[in-house]
C-alpha cells in the first residue's frame, strides 16, 4: 500500500503536537545515540524534529509523501538524506544507532509473518547496543474505537472523507478513504478511492516476535512512554535494545 492522494491530506490534518510527544519520547530512550534512521516517515516532520540532536536519514514506502517531506526540509534549511524503501527492507540502508517507526506504521503489515521479516531488517541495520523504537494501535483501539469511525474534512477546492469498517482478519481495520478536487477540464470534482488496511496484534505477541530476533531489554508503554498501559490506551510504546 502506497500512500497517493493521502500524502497532501496527511499533511494537513497532523496534529504538529504529535510530532513533538514522539520526538521527546525518542530524546527520553536513547543515550548518546549519534545516528537515527527514521522508518515510515512519511511527510518528514519528526525527521526534520529529531535533526536538531541526531543525524538523521528518513524513509518511506510513498515517494509522493519523500516529495513533501524533502521541500519541508529545504525549506527549514535542514539536509536530510530520504530514501524510498519498504520497511520490510532496508537492504540499501546504513546501520544506526537508533531507528524508529511512529505513527503506527507497523500495523500496516498484514501478518506475523511481516511483522518478523521487519523486525529482523530493523535489528540488521542497528549497531551493537542500539535502540529499536515504534508505536503500534491497541487492541482497544483497534476493536472498539475504529469499527464505525468517520470524518470528514473540506478545503475550497477539495473534500476527504474517512470511513472505518472491521477487518477480515482479528485485530484488523479497513480505512476507505475518498477524496474529492475540483477538475477544470470535467467542471465538476472527481473522485478517487484508497483503502488502507491495519492490523495490531496481543502485546505479548510483538514481543515473542522481537526476542525471536535477538531483541532485548524490551519495554511497553502508554502515552508516549508517560505512563503504563492501560485497558484503554490506545497506543503502545515499545523500546527494544539490540
Amino acid at each position: 500500500m502506497i500512500y497517493n492522494s493521502f500524502a497532501r491530506v496527511y499533511n494537513e490534518l497532523m496534529d504538529d503536537d504529535l510530532y513533538k510527544n514522539w520526538a521527546s519520547y525518542v530524546e527520553n530512550n536513547t543515550n548518546d545515540a549519534k545516528t537515527l534512521l527514521d522508518v515510515a516517515c512519511g511527510t518528514g516532520d519528526l525527521t526534520i524534529q529529531l535533526a536538531d540532536k541526531y543525524q538523521v536519514t528518513g524513509t518511506d514506502l510513498s515517494e509522493e509523501m519523500l516529495k513533501i517531506a524533502e521541500k519541508k526540509a529545504k525549506d527549514s534549511n535542514v539536509s536530510i538524506p530520504f530514501v524510498q524503501s519498504n520497511m520490510m527492507d532496508l537492504f540499501e540502508m546504513g546501520n544506526y544507532d537508533v531507528i524508529t517507526c511512529f505513527d503506527d506504521s507497523i500495523c500496516y503489515l498484514k501478518d506475523e509473518d511481516e511483522l518478523a521479516i521487519t523486525f529482523n531488517q530493523v535489528y540488521q541495520h542497528l549497531n551493537e547496543g542500539g535502540k529499536y523504537l515504534f508505536d503500534a494501535h491497541s487492541l482497544y483501539q483497534m476493536d472498539e474505537l475504529f469499527p464505525g469511525y468517520m470524518f470528514n474534512h473540506k478545503e475550497e477546492d477539495s473534500a476527504f472523507m474517512w470511513s472505518s469498517y472491521e477487518g477480515e482478519v482479528p485485530h484488523s481495520i479497513e480505512h476507505e478513504l475518498t477524496f474529492f478536487d475540483w477538475d477544470e477540464k470535467i467542471g465538476g470534482y472527481k473522485a478517487n478511492t484508497e483503502i488502507h488496511h491495519e492490523r495490531t496484534y496481543p502485546i505479548k505477541t510483538f514481543i515473542r516476535i522481537l526476542e525471536d530476533v535477538g531483541f532485548n531489554n524490551i519495554s511497553v508503554s502508554a502515552d508516549f512512554g508517560k505512563s503504563e498501559v492501560k485497558q484503554k490506551s490506545n497506543r503502545w510504546f515499545f523500546s527494544a535494545e539490540k
